[in-house]
């Protein structure tokens, strides 16, 4: 009788030991999803050696770099309502920053909504849809728990120090914040002329202040995602908590200490300055987001109609980002570190990627807003603890892969009618090549024209359309009024469009029809 108590109570035990044992197995993983807005792959682990980005150099540590990744328009709101959705902007309906994303396709369902429905806590801080292209409650259907975005913003800012006067905290640059608006209201502004005016006219381009990191937005955006990492380990529930940093992007502020990283003397600016050679006109844009917004009234010799600008100009502005990303990436550190303290990290998906490029005065250009590679290339990094960490992967990917991607990692049911592909056969090798090209895209003109671009491994086409995108589909028949074609393999800073040299001429045909092979199959919600 004792022995075969002995033997329940041991097979009991193995019961219990392997249901313990599969209920690790299938434990769904939580998922951090880290936004950097205006992130170009200006980091140490993606070869910039000038870049001092130490945390998201242990990110990529722990997971796949994708060195060749591309967004698909390169603008915040598009680019966001595209990566969120799984969908290209012809999807969406989303080619600027006043479109409200449920308007155009009032059904969709988010990324984040996805994973609400199958089970998730989902929650998000700061910037992660462009909030003109949603709700006040970014996107209410896609959190379990109401977003605390920019409009909702906490007030827990360092001890001090009050909410920042359009981000910046120094007295004499809040001074000229005020100078403006009321110069504003002196010339009798009032209602929309004086929103637009005050839009267009926000402050200096810079701030470098002796402040500790939670003066500024990213710091306290850090501290809540910190106390909630903390809320979801006391949860049994898997969260994907969604947490979007704004630096870079301008105006370039940061606390002093991270402008110290970097001796401006020793910032190199471009060594192309003007646009490509055989380039239609249309293909630029005239940096209006900085020169416009930042620099009319704040730099004493600071010339709109100077391309290039002063090599003075350059370095400062390079270095406020520099400084900016470098802010941001001590920001991630920390994101990093509590992931760690409250033992998160063993079963957390990390995700970081930067919306979309900008231009540091190549080509004579600022911003982003165009089809050239320094604005839709854009960072991304993946880490799990279930895939091999350190890799870089050198194929092709895009913003659209991130949706299928994340579903397949957390074992859930992939959409079927998603533009991407998912990136798990990445993770697993990172020498394998999924796809032969990447899309992005950007309209010209008003509604009247539309820039699609095909980026290869070796090239970059782009043919321009002038018709109506927003009432017509344009279609593989149609004619574009140009073309563009970039060999990155000879001309990496795409100083001369080819598109026109007769040794190219079956590269382009090559291209034109991947163009075509595009245009016929991508999916539109029309």
């Amino acid at each position: 009788m004792k022995k075969t108590t002995t033997l329940w109570t041991l097979a009991l035990c193995l019961l219990v030991l392997g249901h313990d044992l599969f209920a690790q197995k299938t434990e769904k993983p939580n998922i951090l999803f880290i936004a950097v807005d205006d992130l170009k792959p200006l980091l140490s682990c993606y070869g910039e050696s000038q870049m001092i980005t130490p945390n998201i150099d242990r990110l990529a540590k722990m997971g796949t770099v994708f060195m060749n990744n591309y967004c698909q328009q390169a603008v915040c709101a598009p680019t966001r309502a595209s990566l969120l959705t799984g969908q290209r902007p012809d999807y969406t309906r989303i080619w600027d920053l006043k479109t409200q994303l449920r308007d155009m396709v009032p059904n969709v369902v988010t990324l984040p909504q996805y994973f609400k429905e199958n089970g998730y806590t989902t929650a998000t801080i700061g910037k992660m849809f462009d909030q003109r292209s949603v709700d006040k409650g970014m996107d209410v259907p896609s959190w379990s728990i109401p977003a605390v975005s920019y409009g909702k913003f906490p007030s827990n800012y360092a001890a001090g120090f009050e909410k920042p006067v359009n981000g910046y905290q120094l007295p004499e640059t809040k001074a000229k914040v005020a100078k403006i608006e009321a110069d504003a209201k002196s010339r009798g502004l009032t209602g929309t002329e004086l929103t637009e005016y005050l839009a267009n006219n926000k402050g200096p381009a810079v701030e470098s202040a002796d402040v500790p990191d939670d003066a500024y937005m990213d710091g306290v955006v850090a501290k809540n995602a910190i106390e909630m990492l903390g809320k979801f380990a006391k949860d049994q529930k898997p969260f994907f908590y969604a947490v979007g940093f704004v630096k870079p992007h301008l105006p370039f502020i940061s606390p002093k200490k991270y402008w110290d990283l970097y001796d401006r003397s020793k910032i190199k600016i471009s060594g192309v300055q003007r646009m490509p050679v055989g380039a239609p006109d249309y293909a630029a844009q005239n940096s209006g987001e900085l020169y416009n917004a930042y620099m009319q009234s704040n730099f004493e010799h600071f010339d709109a109609k100077a391309t290039p600008q002063s090599e003075a100009i350059q370095r400062e502005l390079i270095h406020g980002y520099y400084a900016a990303v470098s802010y941001m990436d001590a920001q991630v550190g920390k994101l990093l570190d509590e992931l760690k303290k409250q033992g998160l990290d063993k079963n957390t998906i990390v995700v970081l990627w930067g919306d979309h490029g900008w231009h540091l005065g190549d080509h004579g250009l600022w911003c982003k807003h165009d089809n050239y590679e320094q604005a839709t290339k854009a960072p991304l990094i993946i880490a799990s603890p279930a895939f091999k960490g350190n890799q870089k992967a050198q194929g092709l990917s895009e913003f659209v892969d991130i949706f299928p991607t994340l579903t397949e990692m957390a074992g859930l049911k992939t959409p079927a009618d998603l533009a991407g592909k998912s990136l798990v056969p990445v993770l697993k090798n990172p020498e394998i090549e999924l796809k032969s090209f990447t899309q992005s895209q950007y309209p010209r003109k008003g509604d009247k024209m539309m820039g699609y671009t095909i980026r290869t491994k070796r090239y970059r086409y782009v043919a321009w359309y002038e018709q109506n995108y927003r009432n017509t589909i344009i279609l593989s028949t149609a004619k574009p009024v140009a073309v563009e074609l970039y060999n990155y393999q000879k001309d990496a800073l795409e100083t001369e469009n080819l598109a026109s040299k007769t040794e190219y001429k079956a590269v382009l045909k090559d291209h034109e029809k991947l163009m075509s092979e595009f245009l016929t199959n991508q999916k539109q919600s029309r």
